[in-house]
């Protein structure tokens, strides 16, 4: 398919991107003091709908293998991280759910009050141990609301093929509020790609695996298990 084209349908899916988030960020404000899954489930419309048009714009779907692995209680999610994609994709995969997130992104007008109202878990990297404390506290009390935690270990996002330092962070999470840890590889870097306004054809594929009772495992053996998994599992993607 030629460049421009797609460039074409890139810009139609931005401006339906853009056309969904400043509604639905305001609906999220206006939630804030309902249950935190019931805001999550809300506001999670706009995760359905964003896919929808990304689907109509620029023929990208999705399919899932491994929906039996997802626990029916709160859990965190350990996902591979490529592209922008999956920050969307998992909402409708794995709902009710609150994210880690760099605390630059509450800076973002509209999806940053988003991510205030709906209480997603800012991290300030540079804090060291102090933020492992937060993370903690935060995420103890998300999962206690019943909302599934989304982490992605590696940080930032890396190419097809690549492979990034899995940070401690999801798993300490993880070991010292002894939750069930569910890790998430997928190929969605191969389509919409770092730093690219374009948008591929094709079909995203996101591969669960079992989950992992994290009860009487140290961080360290967490993380190398979600490593293991996700890294082996990527090799086949």
């Amino acid at each position: 398919m030629q460049k421009s084209v797609l460039y074409v349908r890139a810009l139609l899916f931005y401006a339906g991107l853009v056309a969904l988030t400043i509604p639905f960020s305001l609906l999220a404000i206006v939630l804030r003091p309902l249950p935190a899954v019931t805001r999550s489930r809300w506001v999670s419309g706009w995760a359905y709908g964003v896919l929808w048009w990304l689907k109509v714009t620029c023929n990208l779907r999705y399919e899932v293998t491994g929906r039996e692995h997802i626990p029916a209680s709160a859990h965190i999610i350990l996902s591979k991280h490529q592209s922008a994609w999956e920050t969307i994709g998992l909402q409708c995969i794995f709902p009710p759910q609150i994210w880690v997130m760099k605390k630059e992104l509450l800076m973002i007008p509209f999806l940053g009050w988003a991510f205030w109202a709906l209480d997603a878990i800012p991290i300030d990297r540079s804090a060291g141990r102090e933020a492992l404390k937060k993370l903690v506290n935060n995420g103890k009390d998300r999962l206690q609301q019943g909302l599934s935690v989304v982490i992605f270990p590696e940080g930032t996002r890396t190419a097809p093929g690549q492979r990034g330092k899995y940070h401690i962070g999801g798993a300490w999470l993880a070991s010292h509020t002894a939750t069930t840890v569910v890790p998430v590889a997928h190929n969605a870097g191969r389509f919409w790609r770092k730093n690219s306004i374009l948008k591929y054809p094709g079909v995203i594929q996101v591969v669960i695996g079992p989950p992992i009772d994290t009860t009487g495992l140290k961080p360290d053996a967490v993380n190398k298990q979600v490593e293991d998994w996700v890294e082996a599992e990527m090799l086949n993607l």
